[in-house]
């Protein structure tokens, strides 16, 4: 049986390790330099089919023959973002043909990831808030309405011109197959965006009553056969929506929805206004998603059937925290082994010894 002393030491360890996070509603935010927060990554190399590109990153930032994916660097999900980083490299049999476009509000976590990936080829955006927030209308959740969420609307004026196609991908993914087949994903015809289609959902319920009575409004939809599509993870032609000039559309439904409120759901309404029903269908099993239940409820959700080749933890439920708080679903068991933060597997040794007691 542990001594009282035993006892109280560990319990300050405990509290020293909860005091390492910033608290927001249930996302624990990181210090500006977590580096040491984290373990170093293992090295990957490219496989001897790999094409051999410049590993100058300047070079490869602009190199066509790379795959390109963005993600952005938001505070509170770092540690979703470092563990999808780590899923991609891990899975893809030429990791260091991977170029990576991260998009920030500052230069905050570069330090990090430079230390947890010393041989990554990435470049930080630093991102214009101010572009974006007055457009902004609440939403169901609050994290919806992160400015960084609306990043994905500015990825072609963002980017450098040089980037003419890039992979999007939320920071609550694992990758647990190689990348390059989704980056090979053939947009045909006029299509700018690819995403797996989920045409059975109820599409009505992402737009107001409000919407639907309003033919102004709702005939965009008219000629379509609108499906619902998850933002998270979209193959994106950044000459196309350059040249359809969609970002400014987009920003035009944002205007509308500040003076008719005609959705609840963040950034994803003004995609669906702009793209559905004119999208490049993808395979479903690249982006198993909906497995942090839904945007009120962090509920437990089983895989869809069929092959998984990304995982995505979309909704409240994320599953670093539900770990942290010792209150796992399955499929967070899924996403542990990519976690390379070092103070879960300290937090859930010393949480395991007190359940003991």
């Amino acid at each position: 049986m542990m001594s009282c002393s035993n006892l109280v030491s560990r319990l300050i360890i405990l509290a020293i390790i909860s005091a390492a996070f910033f608290t927001v509603g249930s996302i624990r935010l990181l210090p500006e330099d977590a580096s040491s927060d984290f373990m170093e990554a293992p090295a990957y190399i490219n496989g001897p089919e790999c094409s051999v590109l410049p590993q100058n990153r300047l070079l490869l930032a602009c190199d066509p023959s790379a795959v390109h994916i963005a993600m952005t660097l938001d505070p509170a999900y770092l540690r979703g973002t470092v563990s999808a980083v780590h899923s991609i490299l891990k899975h893809t049999s030429c990791p260091q043909n991977i170029f990576f476009h991260f998009i920030a509000s500052g230069s905050s976590h570069v330090k990090t990831l430079s230390s947890v990936f010393p041989s990554l080829s990435f470049k930080v955006y630093t991102f214009d808030e101010i572009l974006v927030k007055n457009l902004i209308s609440s939403s169901i959740r609050q994290a919806l309405d992160s400015p960084l969420n609306y990043a994905r609307s500015y990825l072609s004026e963002i980017l450098s011109s040089c980037v003419h196609r890039v992979i999007y991908l939320d920071s609550d993914v694992i990758v647990v197959d190689d990348i390059k087949k989704l980056w090979k994903t053939s947009l045909t015809g006029s299509r700018t965006i690819g995403a797996p289609e989920y045409c059975h959902a109820n599409f009505t319920k992402y737009f107001s009553d409000r919407f639907w009575s309003d033919r102004s409004l709702s005939q965009v939809f008219d000629s379509k056969n609108p499906c619902y599509f998850n933002t998270g993870v979209m193959v994106i032609d950044l000459e196309r929506w350059r040249e359809g000039d969609y970002t400014r559309k987009i920003e035009n439904w944002m205007r509308i929805q500040k003076e008719e409120r005609i959705y609840e759901l963040g950034s994803l309404p003004p995609f669906l206004l702009v793209f559905s029903g004119e999208i490049e269908a993808i395979d479903h099993q690249w982006n198993q998603h909906g497995l942090g239940g839904d945007n009120v409820v962090s509920s437990c959700r089983s895989l869809h059937p069929g092959p998984v080749s990304l995982i995505h933890w979309s909704g409240k439920g994320k599953p670093w925290v539900r770990l942290d708080d010792g209150k796992p679903c399955p499929v967070d068991y899924l996403w542990a082994p990519y976690d390379l933060h070092k103070s879960q597997r300290q937090y859930l040794q010393y949480n395991q010894e007190l359940e003991i007691l």
